[in-house]
């Protein structure tokens, strides 16, 4: 059983899709402290210039140590209609805008006061829009009884073991920070997902790659997307 464990991170890149496609279960790690400046509660679409911006659910205030599944959704401001109103230019270019308005407004229909409940809401119904069919979990359901972790990289691994996993995906950029012998003794494979960065046409002719999946749903067909998701390369 192919696991990938990720952060619930909100609109997320197209990498991050990618990892759900290509297991078997995908688990929102969301236990973690919330760190400041991440991708929790914002993402990055273009202007009309195609410089990025970002677009963001706005969080209460919370201590610093607060764990990302305790952080509420400050409802008091209109995000949602702001977030629309953000993507208004996107309508003189983009050939999916409507289709993907509609997606948002159903994704939004969702009232929850947890980021988290928003993050897991929205990843299922993008995933159910391109034809993913992979299992998403949310950690602090599981109730998984896990290893005391002593490392950063033993999380992920321990969470494999209570699981039943024999397969852990990351994304490439992780590679530096895991330790594979602490996998290979525990017969878990480790494997690291790198997506290309596929082009497609945007606002400008400059490319700008990795922002919210929410502009590659704005400019590529479900086809494209897919095309894309299953370019990656596994590595050890």
């Amino acid at each position: 059983m192919k696991v990938a464990i990720m952060q619930p991170y909100v609109f997320p890149y197209i990498g991050y899709f990618s990892l759900i496609k290509h297991t078997d279960v995908f688990i929102i790690f969301d236990t973690p402290q919330f760190i400041r400046h991440g991708w929790i509660e914002r993402n990055r679409i273009l202007k009309a210039t195609g410089e990025p911006m970002y677009i963001k659910v706005p969080l209460e205030k919370h201590k610093r140590e607060t764990k990302i599944n305790a952080l509420n959704i400050n409802n008091d401001i209109d995000w949602k209609n702001k977030i629309l109103a953000q993507l208004g230019h996107y309508k003189k270019v983009a050939p999916n805008y409507f289709a993907v308005i509609k997606l948002l407004e159903d994704i939004f229909e969702k009232e929850t006061t947890s980021i988290v409940e928003f993050n897991y809401v929205s990843l299922s119904k993008i995933c159910e829009y391109l034809g993913i069919r992979t299992p998403i979990k949310i950690f602090s359901d599981m109730n998984l009884k896990i290893d005391e972790v002593n490392a950063p990289d033993e999380w992920a691994l321990n969470i494999c073991k209570a699981y039943g996993a024999d397969t852990y995906y990351n994304p490439i950029g992780g590679q530096s920070f895991f330790s594979k012998d602490k996998y290979d003794k525990e017969n878990i494979v480790l494997k690291f997902l790198d997506i290309e960065s596929t082009y497609y046409k945007q606002f400008s002719n400059e490319f700008e790659p990795f922002l919210s999946i929410i502009d590659v749903l704005m400019f590529s067909d479900k086809k494209e997307i897919n095309e894309s998701l299953n370019k990656v390369k596994f590595i050890d």
